[in-house]
């Protein structure tokens, strides 16, 4: 299943550092913004577990899968490929992992870049942090669409 068409992002792209640390450096999530996000991740995604990064920089919120494997083929975020399947940044950017139609869509419709370090074997695409209550809920769709990759399953709402 792939995500619901996403909306065009208005407004230019932010600008992003063009290799690793790959971080959003202009258009950055309000404070509150991306309060609400983490929140929200943080007690909507069942069958994960929140901890720092394994990769990304210091201060990230990650989430992995809780004992679980993905579903065969999908390909999760480094270094282990089967267990962190996204995370948030400072700044309020987002990498994550996606289905190639759902990275197609993000794409497309100017949500996100592919990670410089991308490639058949580094899923990662950024989703651009949300500025407001309504790139919030894009952004709650596109997560929803990474915990069902990693996961093989809907996020079922408490």
């Amino acid at each position: 299943m792939t995500m619901p068409a996403l909306p065009t992002r208005e407004g230019e792209r932010p600008e992003t550092g063009p290799s690793v640390p790959h971080v959003q450096l202009t258009q950055n999530s309000p404070d509150e913004i991306r309060e609400n996000l983490k929140h929200w991740m943080s007690t909507e995604l069942p069958g994960t577990v929140i901890r720092p990064s394994e990769i990304s920089e210091p201060g990230a919120l990650a989430f992995f899968l809780d004992g679980a494997l993905p579903p065969q083929g999908a390909v999760l975020l480094p270094p282990r490929l089967n267990a962190e399947f996204a995370h948030v940044h400072p700044d309020g950017s987002l990498h994550l992992s996606l289905s190639f139609e759902d990275q197609r869509e993000l794409l497309l419709r100017g949500w996100g870049e592919r990670h410089p370090l991308y490639s058949a074997q580094i899923n990662v695409v950024m989703l651009y942090g949300p500025r407001t209550a309504d790139e919030l809920d894009v952004a709650r769709t596109v997560i929803e669409a990474s915990y069902r990759y990693a996961t093989g399953r809907d996020r079922v709402a408490a």
